[in-house]
């Protein structure tokens, strides 16, 4: 879930860990925003990580999850590949703390190993890995194509790479309510770069990787979960402070009551609300 400027994950609510620098006043809120992403959309991962393991030539035996964060990816990962060790790569020392409480908790300790890194100063000495993660963390790092050279020397032959980004900004109302608002949220974040990442295809063939398949996976969980209203609030309260020069006065109106608790409109007490996004994934083999 997206960490560079940590600042921007009330506006992303982007799936993601810390890969390059953070903002460490900020650590603590990004790692709650990362926790309830994880706890309203995670159950898309169990289709993700399938499809990552029909990608797979070889039973891995170590896994590299880059840009960990307090990590969704990390046990969905441990879960799909049960033989395996995961080595949670992190900036974060807020992040670090919350994967091993999270694997005391899981009684996954022996199988999780975290490494505190900025991968933008160097690449760690790790040792080799069968299978990549990188979940919505290359596009926050100041030379990410030096990182898919990293990895590519990272894996074992035949290795596997899978890099996943978030498409944009969750939508979370019903279609009938304040219609194409979320849209106009979205359109206005795109215009100032929330969430911009490239097609990695020819960056990840020019680190000497072969593309396999690349595949958008679509979220729409309905009913939404108890904490979807959480996850909500947080995010339009991030489009309204950060988008207010961009919207119309009739949107920002309409996310004013949204957010405001005397409101018959506010989302936390909204019993209608549906969650949609979707995640674009690559999956990489070295040859």
């Amino acid at each position: 879930m997206d960490h560079q400027h940590a600042h921007h994950h009330a506006g992303h609510a982007g799936h993601a860990g810390h890969a390059g620098h953070a903002d460490h006043a900020s650590d603590s809120s990004v790692a709650d925003i990362l926790d309830l992403d994880a706890e309203v959309v995670g159950s898309y991962l169990e289709e993700l990580t399938a499809w990552a393991r029909a990608h797979t030539t070889v039973a891995p035996r170590t896994i590299l999850d880059v840009g960990a964060g307090t990590g969704t990816g990390t046990w969905a990962l441990a879960s799909r590949f049960e033989a395996a060790e995961v080595i949670a790569i992190d900036q974060s020392p807020v992040m670090l703390d919350r994967l091993q409480a999270a694997a005391a908790a899981r009684g996954l300790t022996g199988r999780l190993r975290t490494v505190r890194a900025d991968l933008d100063a160097g690449w760690p000495p790790i040792g080799t890995a069968d299978l990549a993660w990188a979940s919505s963390s290359l596009h926050h790092l100041a030379d990410p194509d030096r990182v898919l050279a990293d990895l590519h020397t990272a894996l074992n032959p035949g290795g596997l790479l899978v890099v996943v980004e978030m498409d944009a900004m969750p939508r979370f109302l019903p279609e009938d309510v304040h219609p194409g608002l979320e849209e106009r949220c979205r359109a206005a974040g795109a215009r100032n770069g929330w969430n911009a990442w490239p097609d990695w295809t020819g960056h990840l063939e020019r680190a000497g990787f072969t593309v396999a398949e690349e595949r958008v996976f679509a979220i729409d969980v309905r009913p939404a979960p108890p904490a979807a209203g959480r996850y909500a609030h947080r995010v339009m309260s991030g489009m309204r402070d950060r988008l207010a020069e961009h919207l119309s006065a009739a949107d920002l109106a309409a996310l004013d009551r949204l957010l405001d608790p005397a409101d018959e409109e506010f989302v936390l007490r909204r019993g209608d609300l549906v969650v949609r996004g979707a995640r674009t994934a690559w999956a990489a083999r070295r040859a």
